[in-house]
């Protein structure tokens, strides 16, 4: 008898669990993710006042203390969608700081000398004519001896990514910005490192024994072009902005014209660019 109750106690007990342990269980979750998704709600109303904040500061030309801001909120529990905002403006904000030479550890003075133009200054330092107006407000490329030029300091380079359809800038190996491109069709990009021998602006496009002109809708080759030190490849611009984190190319990486230009400014002849699958 005695064993009938042990045994009859034990089926209760067993009951009991599987009906109520995990409704405990997926309380206890419930409750988590209520809390985990009040911490990301907190997260957005502090979020859009300090993009504010941030985007105050870089419209007053303060760019350290924009950065500052940006770099906090990356340390914050954001969401996916906040946290793609965040870097995007990283990324934009990283490229001017580079074009008014406000970081002093990417940025070199340089007093110029009688004979100076800026071409040479540029050849110098590895930089390129427009990085070094931009960043010191140059008007039509007059320079005198004396003047004190900011300039940047370090090696750009270039990675490209065909499998993500990405194309990376760097210098001296920390990322500045991140652009999508298109690549390839059939993954026709060539895998390698090259440089960057020749920069055209509105280049023409020879196909099949024909020069068409940039002014040309035919031109597929947009505002921009960065020649690599392997015949008829490079980076250039585009007419199909719709087609950019694409494989469309016939083995070139298109870029969004915006972009190209902007990339064309920062980088100087002789700019390694790696591309891998």
């Amino acid at each position: 008898m005695k064993n009938k109750v042990v045994i009859a106690i034990v089926i209760l007990v067993v009951i009991l669990g599987i009906v109520f342990i995990p409704k405990l269980f997926h309380k206890k979750n419930t409750e988590v993710k209520i809390q985990e998704t009040t911490v990301v709600l907190k997260g957005v109303d502090n979020f859009d006042s300090k993009i504010k904040e941030a985007e105050s500061f870089e419209e007053k030309g303060s760019l350290l203390e924009a950065k500052e801001i940006y770099k906090k909120l990356t340390e914050s529990p954001l969401s996916s969608e906040q946290m793609n905002r965040v870097q995007s403006n990283i990324d934009n904000l990283n490229v001017k700081m580079i074009l008014a030479g406000a970081n002093s550890d990417t940025t070199q003075i340089y007093e110029v000398e009688p004979g100076d133009v800026l071409v040479n200054i540029a050849k110098k330092f590895n930089a390129t004519v427009e990085s070094i107006v931009k960043a010191n407000n140059i008007k039509n490329n007059l320079i005198r001896p004396g003047m004190k030029l900011k300039v940047v300091k370090g090696k750009f380079s270039i990675y490209v990514n065909k499998s993500q359809n990405i194309l990376i800038l760097k210098l001296n190996d920390e990322v500045i910005k991140t652009y999508t491109v298109a690549t390839g069709k059939n993954n026709s990009s060539p895998v390698g490192t090259y440089k960057i021998v020749n920069k055209l602006v509105d280049p023409v496009w020879y196909k099949d024994g024909k020069a068409i002109p940039a002014s040309s809708p035919d031109n597929v080759l947009g505002s921009r072009w960065m020649g690599f030190d392997l015949p008829e490849y490079g980076i250039h611009g585009t007419t199909a902005p719709e087609l950019m984190g694409m494989q469309v190319t016939e083995g070139c990486v298109r870029m969004r014209n915006p972009d190209v230009e902007e990339l064309y400014s920062i980088v100087p002849v002789g700019t390694e660019v790696t591309i891998a699958d």
